[in-house]
């Protein structure tokens, strides 16, 4: 899972600088109307709408902002005709790598993203080609220094976790998507705060790049995550130490 986190703290930063833009208030307001749409307004009963309004609440995007994207979600507002596709493909050195999208119009949105993987010596894939390389799982990226792993893994695991795993200077929690509630109030309950909580699809192998692939891959990834239609992407790649170093050097 380590290619996993590598992305999420590469994307995580970029999202700083994405949010000056306004983008990913953009991205998190699709996320809430399509919440809204399948599963109605009231957040109370629609888990999916509330970990949605957690996120944008993060980002700090204000609440007119939030109530407009539920309304549009509901039908009281016109621009809630989105629909959610699992994009699949491979990208360069074989990565297999899967794109959750919200798009009002599919076959646009569907020849942009094969165009991306094109431009990366990748390829968009059939249905179901790489979906079965992942699990949905929620992850909490988590400071390395807020207390011992053996610490940090009882308690995890005692409020509902199913692992916890030390990935370079962070450690990695991971929970069944049913527990991501429970889970994360428990952690900031006990006065830690995740770098990243998010309901994610968790590779269960990986494969190893050299500075080259790696170059690729996250240009892949990154030019992927830049498009307004993708809500997140995931990819089962791993970069040793040496050749993150390198690259970022």
């Amino acid at each position: 899972m380590a290619g996993h986190s590598h992305w999420a703290n590469i994307s995580r930063k970029k999202a700083l600088i994405d949010n000056k833009r306004g983008k990913v208030w953009s991205k998190l307001s699709k996320a809430i109307i399509v919440a809204a749409k399948s599963g109605g307004g009231d957040p109370d009963a629609n888990l999916k709408l509330r970990y949605a309004i957690d996120a944008a609440k993060a980002i700090s995007m204000p609440k007119d902002n939030i109530q407009r994207a539920i309304k549009r979600g509901t039908g009281e507002l016109d621009g809630g005709n989105l629909e959610e596709v699992l994009y699949e493909g491979y990208g360069p050195a074989g990565v297999a790598v899967l794109c959750e999208i919200l798009t009002d119009n599919r076959n646009r949105t569907a020849g942009e993203i094969r165009k991306i993987f094109e431009m990366a010596d990748g390829k968009l894939g059939a249905t179901g080609c790489v979906a079965w390389m992942f699990d949905r799982k929620g992850m909490f990226l988590i400071p390395g220094n807020v207390m011992d792993e053996d610490a940090l893994l009882e308690f995890a695991l005692d409020h509902g976790a199913d692992d916890v795993k030390r990935v370079d200077d962070k450690f990695e929690v991971t929970c069944d998507p049913a527990a991501f509630g429970q889970v994360d109030a428990a952690l900031r309950e006990k006065g830690i705060v995740p770098e990243l909580a998010e309901i994610s699809r968790i590779p269960t192998s990986t494969v190893d790049l050299d500075v080259e692939a790696g170059r690729k891959v996250l240009s892949l990834m990154e030019r992927l995550d830049d498009h307004d239609d993708v809500q997140n992407v995931s990819a089962n790649f791993n970069i040793p130490q040496e050749a993150m170093a390198a690259i970022k050097g």
